[in-house]
């Protein structure tokens, strides 16, 4: 399973880097090639109930390029269970898809739905669901449940993490911001930059998930997405390549690049305070950028 030791806590400095700031990013995507990043963290207390609960199926949903939907594959076929991917899309991009071929080869059963279908089958008593829920043990698009919260928390445990006074990370659905929410200390700050467009229900998504007993603050930051989820500009690209040549740090389309980007912004407009400590979270998803033609990025 995911070696943690893999995991690096790496210094900061690209040239847009103001004096007397200091970052870091700390390197979840080192974790594993595949069940890489916050993934592994919001599926580990999920197996474990399922495993518990006498289940041998795991059911899971997601988009045709999902980090989520391949680290659950993979964490599956390691620990023994079968597993069903609920596809949002149309199954004829499937053969052409490295993400899904990579799915099915561990052992994924792979059904495809429309959009219309897939979000109402989410719905909690929606009848297709609860026929899902005899099928096997269901675990929420992106791992977005009080068990992918629980082991989100257990990130900021990986090294000392207490003079940071700034943590930012991505938001998808909220999962892993809420778990570092839950984990934070009284002194820190965290920042979680969406990635969708018109993201403010994220707001509720995550509030469900904090415990009572949090004492970090946090914002949700809901204006660097860069057009919405999944879409990508000639900027985007441009600044990634760039801070990938000055830091060696890889990023990806859909969440990290996104987040470096918001990060850089923020510091324009002088967010932090002078002297801050600026912990970046690298959720992985680098298996994403497959989904970009060859040579676009300089990694």
């Amino acid at each position: 399973m995911a070696d943690y030791n893999n995991i690096t806590l790496d210094p900061v400095c690209p040239s847009w880097l103001p004096e007397g700031m200091n970052a870091s990013m700390l390197r979840l995507d080192k974790l594993d090639p595949v069940i890489s990043g916050n993934k592994w963290f919001k599926l580990k207390y999920n197996l474990k109930e399922a495993r518990e609960a006498g289940y041998q199926t795991i059911i899971t949903f997601g988009g045709a390029w999902s980090n989520h939907i391949a680290a659950t594959a993979q964490a599956c076929r390691e620990n023994g269970l079968s597993c069903i991917g609920i596809i949002r899309g149309d199954e004829i991009h499937s053969n052409t898809n490295t993400t899904l071929r990579h799915a099915a080869a561990n052992g994924m059963q792979l059904r495809f739905v429309s959009r219309a279908q897939y979000s109402a089958m989410q719905q909690s008593g929606h009848p297709e669901l609860e026929k899902l829920r005899q099928e096997g043990f269901v675990i929420p698009e992106g791992g977005h449940n009080a068990a992918g919260a629980r082991g989100c928390e257990e990130i900021l445990s990986l090294f000392p993490m207490e003079e940071y006074t700034h943590i930012l990370v991505a938001a998808g659905t909220g999962t892993t911001a809420a778990g570092l929410i839950n984990a934070a200390g009284a002194a820190q700050e965290v920042l979680a930059i969406a990635v969708l467009k018109g993201a403010g229900f994220l707001e509720k998504e995550i509030q469900a998930l904090l415990s009572p007993y949090h004492r970090s603050t946090w914002k949700l930051l809901t204006d660097f997405h860069q057009g919405g989820y999944g879409k990508i500009n000639r900027e985007l690209i441009a600044f990634m390549n760039q801070f990938y040549l000055q830091t060696g740090i890889p990023t990806d389309i859909i969440y990290t690049g996104k987040l470096v980007m918001a990060f850089h912004q923020l510091l324009e407009q002088q967010y932090f305070p002078a002297n801050s400590k600026v912990l970046l979270i690298h959720t992985g998803g680098l298996q994403g950028n497959q989904s970009q033609q060859e040579g676009i990025l300089a990694f």
